[in-house]
């Protein structure tokens, strides 16, 4: 590509986009949805499958990573040993494949973790709505006096 090609192409791109900060914004009737709901819908269900996927992975990736650590660790351990600068190379893989492993697995491990607490955080909150809305004082309020704010 010649330098005035280049040229070219920046000035077209530079006509068709304004240069100053763009922000992005709701439409102005206010919504973010279609139909007027919330965004952003989650079931307890879904987090579980999400959560045992996650889990799972963890599990068969522990298993099938670490089936060629021990081979390759003493491949290069036997290359070292003979002189070869590629067992030092080999084993500096090693390490790192192993480092890169374990973050995944923490990861992993991580996603399971954090979708079972929320899972139980929500229920938890599901069953303080359901069982105890509270007046400014902070006391619990019967039914009766519930009902008389929707009045």
């Amino acid at each position: 590509m010649a330098w005035e090609e280049w040229e070219q192409l920046k000035a077209d791109v530079a006509e068709r986009q304004p240069t100053q900060m763009q922000l992005n914004q709701l439409p102005a009737d206010g919504g973010g949805s279609s139909g007027g709901g919330p965004d952003l819908v989650v079931h307890d269900d879904e987090l579980g499958k999400l959560g045992n996927m996650a889990y799972d992975l963890k599990e068969r990736f522990r298993v099938d990573a670490d089936l060629a650590r021990p081979t390759t660790f003493t491949a290069s351990n036997d290359l070292f040993n003979d002189g070869l600068d590629m067992g030092s190379a080999l084993l500096e893989l090693h390490d790192a494949w192993n480092t890169q492993q374990q973050t995944l697995k923490e990861a992993c491990a991580h996603i399971s973790n954090h979708l079972d607490f929320t899972r139980a955080q929500h229920a938890k909150d599901d069953v303080n709505v359901v069982t105890g809305m509270r007046n400014l004082a902070g006391d619990l309020m019967t039914v009766s006096r519930i009902n008389e704010y929707f009045k």
